[in-house]
């Protein structure tokens, strides 16, 4: 998709009007493409999960809450995406952020990697020398940067697999424990990263993690459980809402 788009733009490339390539009808059938892709991925990966559920004892309601989850779970960081990638539509046009932001990759990835790519053109993103042709090279870098994860994922997965399934061999309770307690390091390390960046960021981080504790202890009761499964996307709202109010807050004191 970068290289066809390079070649579209080969003969403006000098000019400022970035949506006009940015837009192209190409980028747009490439940008469909994808979307079929996953579209099918999802529902491949759905129907493999109700096939296998029995023979791992989960039964339908099981796997139903467990959509559920995952589509409640969703909402928050898909807010967080889609507002990100409504500020970058002036930058990078609709076919590159719906699918280098909106389905693969991550925004501040994305950006950093085409503001480099930019600054290496002597150029920068959204600036009166960001040209068709600097936003080629800026979209060419960010396309190869989300194909490097693709493949390292492909290469990689198999060999995670196989040392997965020598540590459940060697010892099964380790390999309960490692996925949990990988996720939760890794949750972590996202979360105290934001922390010295200013305390905006503290009292967001604060509020989702008590309002996810408070989710996580209400849900144990039968009658709550539905909790679980709406906890994170509460969780998150909440961060939100709490980081607008001190971000107003200390707006006039800034």
């Amino acid at each position: 998709m970068p290289l066809t788009l390079s070649r579209a733009v080969s003969a403006a490339g000098d000019s400022t009007d970035v949506l006009a390539a940015a837009n192209l009808p190409v980028l747009w059938i490439c940008a469909a493409g994808v979307f079929a892709v996953i579209i099918v991925q999802s529902v491949i990966y759905m129907k493999a999960a109700r096939k296998a559920a029995p023979a791992a004892g989960i039964t339908s309601a099981e796997i139903g809450i467990s959509f559920r989850s995952g589509a409640v779970a969703a909402i928050g960081p898909s807010l967080a995406v889609v507002m990100v990638a409504i500020a970058l539509l002036a930058v990078f046009g609709t076919p590159a952020v719906l699918v280098r932001i909106g389905l693969i990759g991550s925004a501040a990835y994305e950006t950093g990697a085409a503001s480099i790519a930019a600054g290496t053109a002597g150029a920068e993103l959204g600036g009166p020398s960001y040209t068709q042709n600097i936003f080629a090279i800026a979209f060419f870098a960010m396309s190869m940067g989300g194909a490097m994860w693709m493949l390292a994922t492909l290469l990689l997965t198999p060999l995670m697999k196989r040392g997965g399934t020598k540590l459940a061999k060697v010892n099964p309770v380790a390999m309960a424990i490692v996925p949990g307690a990988a996720l939760l390091g890794a949750f972590m390390a996202l979360g105290i990263a934001e922390v010295p960046k200013s305390m905006v960021h503290v009292y967001a981080l604060a509020t989702s993690a008590a309002v996810m504790g408070l989710c996580a202890f209400v849900g144990r009761n039968p009658k709550h459980t539905w909790l679980r499964e709406w906890g994170l996307g509460f969780a998150i709202v909440a961060g939100l809402v709490v980081a607008f109010m001190a971000h107003t807050a200390a707006a006039p004191a800034a």
